[in-house]
C-alpha cells in the first residue's frame, strides 16, 4: 500500500551508499502468473543520476519494459528511500510504463541538503523534464505517491513542467501551514515531532558516514582513539525550528502554499483522501478548488476524488482501521486504481474510466462504497443541531447536555476549567507518524468523556438511519478568563452498547480566530462568536445510534497545549488555568452544523 510505504524510515548502511555513483542494470523476468495487462519483462537501472539546474545530482531507480518502443513515465519523488517502491516499479514496468523512483534532494542516494518543501518545485520540474527525455520515454509523465510524496507532486505541478501530464497524490495537504504543520492555529505536535525525528535519522546517518578515520591517527595515547563518535545533532532539522518560528501564515509558508497557486496547475488529478487522515481537509480542498481555479480546462474538468478510510491512520488494505471493523468492502487496490486511470490518461485506453462519476466515497456506518457526481454533495441539507443543557450542565458523561434541531431559548452557559498541566488526552484520531498508546483512527472516546473539562452533548437515539456526509462545522459562542486559549470540537457516533466512535474533529486557537495571518489576543470575559472547522465525514448513524458533540480546550499531544498566557507558544513554559465558558441561549445559539443527506 503506497502511503504506508512513504513513511517507512529504512535503515541505510555505508555499504549501500557505496553504490551511489554506480548504475546497475538488471533484467528481471515477470512471474509466470501475471495479469493480462502486465506482459513485459522488466529492466532495472539503479541509481541513475539526474542533474538539477544548480548542479546537484539526484539519483533514481528506473524500471522499464524490456521491449522496443517508447513508453509513458510514472515518476515518484520520495524522501523515504526509493527502494521502498520496488514492488510498484516492477508492477508498473510490467504493465508498460517507465517507472522512475527518485530520492529527493539530500535524502539517501541523492546529493544536496535536505529541507522540507524548499526545493521540490524546481527539482520536480527538472526531474519531470529529464524523465520525459529518457530514450525509452514517450514524453508523457505522470506522478504518484502519498503524504510528502503528494506534496512533491503538487509543488512540481505549480512549476508547470511542459511534459507533466497528470498527478495522483494520496492523502496530502493543500497548505503546509494550516492543515499540515498547524491546524486552526495550534501546532500539530505529535505529527511534527515524530515526523521530524524519523526524517532526521537519515540525516544523522549521512553525517556519520562523512567521518574520516585519518583524523584520529595522531591521537596519543592509542587507548584514547575514538573508534566511533556520534556526529553532532546541531542543526540536523532546521526546518523544525523554522516551523515554530512562523506560527502565522506568513511569507515563509505562502511561497509553498498550493492553495495560492491553483491557477498554475494545468493537469488532471486523481486524488485519494481518507476519513481519519491527518491531511483530510487539504485533500478535499484540493479537489473542490481545482475544479474552479485550475489553470486549464483539462485541470478543471479532470479532477477525480476517492475517499477511503484510514490514510495515515490505517491504510487501504485492511477492513480494520483503529478500533473499528468497516467490513469486507473497504479494502481497495490503490495501485490498480491509479494504473487504470493512467492507462486511460497516458495511453488512451478506452477502459471505462471516461464514463465513471468523478467522486467515489466510502460511507461509514453502512460500510459501502458510493459513486457521486461531485463533492460536497449538492443534495445534502445544512442542519443545525443546537447545544442544550438543564440543571447540572453538560460536564462529562454524568452531565445532561443534549443536541437537537430545536433552537434554544434562555439557558445557562456551560463552564469548565482548562488546566494545561492536565490536558484532555488524544484518543485515536488523525495521527501520524505512528499511534499513541491510546490508539489511532476511530477509538472509544468514553475515557475522555468522563472528564469535567469535556462538555458532552448527545441526541436521542435515532429512530431511523440518518446520514451525515460533507463538511462539518461548530458554530460556537465562547469566552475565557485567559487572553488566549483553545476550543476543540469532536463529532462522535455513539453505538447502542455505548462505544463512542470519533468521526472527525477540529481545533481553534483564539489568537487566530479572525485570521491565520495575524495573532490577536482576546479580552478576558468577552464573548466571541467562533467557527471551528471539523473538516468532513461520511457516516450513517444507524437506527438506535446517537450523535454526540464533545467540546473542550485540548487534544494533547496531537496538538500542543495552549498555555493560556498569550506568550509565544514555542518558547512558553509558564502555565495558567483558564475558566472557559460556552453559551447556548437565544442570543448565542451555539450549534453543530451538519450536512444531512435526505
Amino acid at each position: 500500500m503506497r502511503m504506508i510505504r512513504q513513511h517507512g524510515f529504512s535503515v541505510w548502511t555505508r555499504a549501500a551508499r557505496a553504490y551511489a555513483a554506480v548504475v546497475l542494470v538488471l533484467v528481471l523476468a515477470v512471474p509466470a502468473v501475471i495479469r493480462a495487462d502486465e506482459k513485459y519483462d522488466v529492466v532495472v537501472e539503479r541509481n541513475v543520476g539526474a542533474k538539477m539546474r544548480d548542479g546537484a545530482t539526484l539519483r533514481a531507480d528506473i524500471y522499464r519494459p524490456r521491449a522496443e518502443g517508447k513508453f509513458p513515465v510514472l515518476l515518484v519523488r520520495t524522501p523515504y528511500d526509493k527502494t521502498n517502491e520496488t514492488s510498484f516499479g516492477m508492477r508498473g514496468a510490467a504493465r508498460g510504463y517507465v517507472v522512475v523512483e527518485q530520492d529527493v534532494r539530500g535524502r539517501f542516494m541523492s546529493e544536496g541538503e535536505w529541507y522540507t518543501f524548499k526545493n521540490e518545485s524546481q527539482d520536480g520540474y527538472d526531474t519531470v523534464e529529464w524523465a520525459a527525455a529518457l530514450p525509452y520515454a514517450n514524453g508523457k509523465v505522470g506522478m504518484f505517491g502519498g503524504s510528502y510524496v503528494g506534496a512533491t507532486q503538487y509543488l512540481a505541478a505549480i512549476a508547470k513542467p511542459p511534459h507533466l501530464a497528470g498527478i495522483c497524490p494520496t492523502v496530502t495537504a493543500s497548505n503546509y501551514h494550516d492543515g499540515w504543520t498547524y491546524q486552526g492555529g495550534a501546532f500539530e505536535q505529535w505529527f511534527n515531532e515524530s515526523w521530524s525525528t524519523g526524517l532526521a535519522m537519515n540525516t544523522m546517518r549521512r553525517r556519520a558516514e562523512e567521518s574520516n578515520a585519518l583524523e584520529g591517527t595522531k591521537t596519543l595515547p592509542l587507548t584514547d582513539y575514538a573508534v566511533l563518535e556520534a556526529p553532532s545533532a546541531a542543526g540536523i532539522a532546521p526546518y523544525f525550528k523554522d516551523w515554530l518560528a512562523h506560527p502565522s501564515f506568513d511569507a515563509y509558508w505562502k511561497q509553498w502554499s498550493i492553495e495560492d497557486h491553483y491557477a498554475n496547475i494545468q493537469v488532471p488529478v486523481l486524488s485519494f483522501a481518507a476519513w481519519y487522515d491527518i491531511f483530510l481537509g487539504g485533500s478535499l480542498r484540493n479537489y473542490t478548488r481545482l475544479k474552479k481555479e485550475g489553470g486549464t480546462d483539462a485541470a478543471k474538468n479532470g479532477q477525480r476524488l476517492v475517499v477511503y478510510v484510514g490514510g495515515h491512520a490505517g491504510g487501504s488494505e485492511s477492513r480494520w482501521v483503529g478500533g473499528v471493523d468497516f467490513g469486507e468492502k473497504l479494502p481497495i487496490d490503490q495501485d490498480e486504481m491509479m494504473l487504470r486511470w493512467y492507462d486511460w490518461l497516458l495511453k488512451g485506453q478506452a477502459n471505462g474510466v471516461e464514463n465513471e462519476k468523478p467522486v467515489r466515497i466510502f460511507v461509514m456506518g453502512k460500510n459501502e462504497w458510493r459513486d457521486e457526481d461531485d463533492w460536497p454533495l449538492a443534495r445534502a441539507r445544512s442542519t443545525r443541531y443546537y447545544l442544550h443543557s438543564t440543571g447540572g450542565g453538560a460536564n462529562g458523561l454524568a452531565g445532561n447536555g443534549t443536541l437537537s434541531t430545536a433552537a434554544p431559548a434562555e439557558e445557562k452557559p456551560e463552564q469548565y476549567i482548562y488546566d494545561p498541566s492536565d490536558a484532555t488526552p488524544t484518543i485515536g484520531g488523525p495521527l501520524c507518524c505512528g499511534p499513541l498508546p491510546t490508539g489511532i483512527g476511530p477509538q472509544d472516546q468514553r475515557p475522555a468523556e468522563t472528564r469535567g473539562d469535556v462538555l458532552v452533548f448527545t441526541t436521542l437515539a435515532f429512530a431511523k438511519d440518518t446520514e451525515v456526509t460533507g463538511p462539518v462545522t461548530l458554530d460556537l459562542y465562547a469566552s475565557s478568563s485567559a487572553v488566549d486559549t483553545d476550543f476543540t470540537g469532536m463529532l462522535v457516533d455513539v453505538w447502542p452498547n455505548g462505544f463512542a466512535q470519533n468521526l472527525t474533529s477540529g481545533i481553534l486557537r483564539m489568537r487566530y480566530r479572525n485570521s491565520q495571518e495575524k495573532a490577536e489576543l482576546t479580552n478576558p470575559g468577552e464573548t466571541y462568536h467562533l467557527t471551528v472547522d471539523l473538516w468532513a465525514t461520511s457516516n450513517v448513524f444507524l437506527a438506535g445510534h446517537k450523535l454526540r458533540l464533545e467540546v473542550s480546550s485540548s487534544n494533547f499531544p496531537r496538538f500542543d497545549r495552549n498555555l493560556n498566557t498569550g506568550e509565544i507558544q514555542a518558547r512558553g513554559t509558564r502555565m495558567v488555568k483558564a475558566t472557559n465558558v460556552i453559551y447556548h441561549d437565544k442570543a448565542h445559539p451555539s450549534a453543530l452544523i451538519l450536512p444531512v443527506v435526505p
